[in-house]
């Protein structure tokens, strides 16, 4: 995999061009660390739920929980592959 700024030359670009270039990518991993920490706050608060309490619509939130934990990492992954395609990587 070459550098994100691969497909320029390197008088297209000014320093000023590549750290912006670094912020963006840096800023989409960001996002994705995002969407991982709120889908493993999910499964955790889906699994307390299953494991700690009876009745059963409290383990049915909790089966709720982790289904959205799993939907919040699919978004997560899919963001995170469209935005590198779009920035070349």
């Amino acid at each position: 995999m070459g550098t994100p700024y691969g497909r320029f030359t390197d008088s297209d670009l000014t320093l000023r061009d590549k750290l912006a270039v670094d912020r963006t990518l840096l800023a989409n991993e960001r996002t994705f660390l995002g969407y991982t920490r709120t889908a493993l706050a999910f499964a955790v608060t889906g699994g307390a739920l299953i494991h700690f309490f009876e009745p059963l619509a409290i383990e049915i939130l909790g089966w709720v929980f982790v289904g959205v934990a799993v939907a919040v990492m699919l978004v997560g992954v899919w963001r995170y592959v469209k935005m590198n395609r779009k920035l070349g990587r």
